[in-house]
């Protein structure tokens, strides 16, 4: 995955957010680029998370956490279970940027505090490795949520630490007065241009899209991202009731 990024090829990925870890373990043996686990929504526990984890890792597959909005205890819970890369939400400004980042960093780079667990496997791993490897091998994205953030574009383009900036356009259109217009002519020019911004600066960008049809992934694939988080477990269960039970009445029930 951290290749892939490296070397700007297009990456998909899902959503989990339902607590049966049998969710993480289905997503990831359907050959996904990455499985993304919310903490920042959902109403899963760490315990929760860390069967996820466990279920994503049997598969191979890589999971990505986003983690709760300027909560730097959940950060660091969520990196000693140990994932391969972490979402920060809601970024409005290089200070946030920055101080996120630092938080996934060891001293010199950073300000991560120490105590790694099930990312070590309790120690049969290597500690020092792992503190050796984990600047260059953890993945770390932000979120581009609001308008300040775009305003502080370049200030946070800095960082050499961010991996990617993913675009949450609901909250994004929420910052101009205009929650949910996703697809208005003013969200959607804002979002070329800054992408297109992003794109000249040699980073890597992405968007957490709310649904998953073949119209809404073209939209967003169009627009020139380079990685697209597209529908959700609970989306599926939905989705494919709502089928079964249309077949059902159809053909059972003539109706």
């Amino acid at each position: 995955m951290r290749n892939k990024i490296k070397n700007k090829e297009k990456t998909v990925g899902m959503y989990v957010q339902l607590c049966d870890i049998t969710n993480s373990r289905i997503a990831g043996l359907v050959g996904y680029d990455f499985v993304w686990v919310d903490t920042e929504h959902s109403f899963m526990s760490y315990e929760t998370l860390l069967n996820h984890i466990i279920a994503l890792k049997s598969t191979g597959t890589p999971v990505i956490v986003r983690a709760p909005q300027n909560d730097l205890t959940a950060t660091k819970k969520i990196l000693e279970i140990g994932v391969d890369g972490i979402i920060f939400p809601m970024i409005k400004s290089a200070k946030e940027a920055n101080k996120a980042i630092a938080s996934t960093l060891y001293p010199p780079y950073g300000n991560r505090g120490f105590g790694p667990m099930n990312a070590v496997d309790y120690g049969l791993k290597d500690v020092g490795e792992y503190i050796k490897n984990t600047k260059s091998e953890l993945m770390r994205f932000i979120q581009i949520e609001h308008k300040d953030a775009i305003e502080d574009l370049d200030e946070i383009m800095k960082n050499p630490y961010i991996d990617g900036y993913i675009f949450g356009a609901n909250d994004l259109s929420g910052s101009y007065d205009m929650l949910g217009d996703i697809y208005s002519e003013k969200i959607v020019n804002v979002m070329k241009d800054t992408i297109k911004r992003l794109h000249d600066n040699g980073k890597y960008v992405g968007i957490a899209s709310g649904g998953c049809t073949e119209k809404i992934i073209k939209h967003w694939a169009d627009m020139g991202t380079d990685m697209i988080i597209a529908g959700a477990d609970f989306d599926f269960i939905r989705e494919g009731a709502r089928q079964n039970l249309a077949n059902l009445k159809r053909i059972h029930l003539g109706k």
